[in-house]
């Protein structure tokens, strides 16, 4: 009897701890902004941070595409932001997409390549408030020196420049 008690009691604990880690439907989303220098669509050691690039997440409504939600940042001298989203957007497709490059020199975008999609609700089956955006980019107009090179550590090449 003594058992029965103690697993009950511990059972009943267990639910209390899983009820006390709710917490609000409010999602901090982050990410990284790099200027592609080599122009091959993914990051390698001659890619720069972009500090103050704008960045923009949007909710849409999976029925009806109607926005739910918005919220645009920056990115820091690390070319990171950190975006907060509020409420639980499980029937909702959210994305993060690069809006505006801080630098004249870098500052094209390639189409399927500036967004990231992020889930932001309770109900996906992560167990973090933080959700992370795969990196996004925009490209110089000509690849600068030394890309060959990077590239060819990388086992990339040949590629040609």
């Amino acid at each position: 009897m003594a058992k029965a008690i103690l697993l009950l009691s511990a059972l009943c604990i267990v639910a209390l701890a899983n009820f006390a880690h709710c917490h609000s439907e409010v999602f901090d989303v982050e990410g990284k902004v790099y200027c592609d220098t080599c122009r091959v669509q993914f990051e390698t050691k001659l890619s720069e941070n972009l500090d103050g690039a704008t960045v923009k997440l949007q909710c849409r409504n999976i029925s009806t595409e109607a926005e739910t939600f918005s919220v645009e940042g920056v990115t820091d001298k690390d070319g990171k932001y950190k975006l907060t989203v509020n409420g639980d957007h499980e029937n909702d497709i959210c994305e993060v997409t690069v809006v505006k490059s801080p630098r004249e020199d870098c500052k094209e975008s390639v189409s399927g390549y500036e967004k990231a999609r992020i889930e932001c609700s309770d109900n996906v089956g992560i167990h973090n408030a933080v959700r992370y955006a795969n990196p996004l980019f925009f490209m110089k107009a000509e690849s600068v020196q030394g890309c060959k090179e990077a590239l060819d550590e990388l086992g990339l090449f040949p590629l040609e420049f």
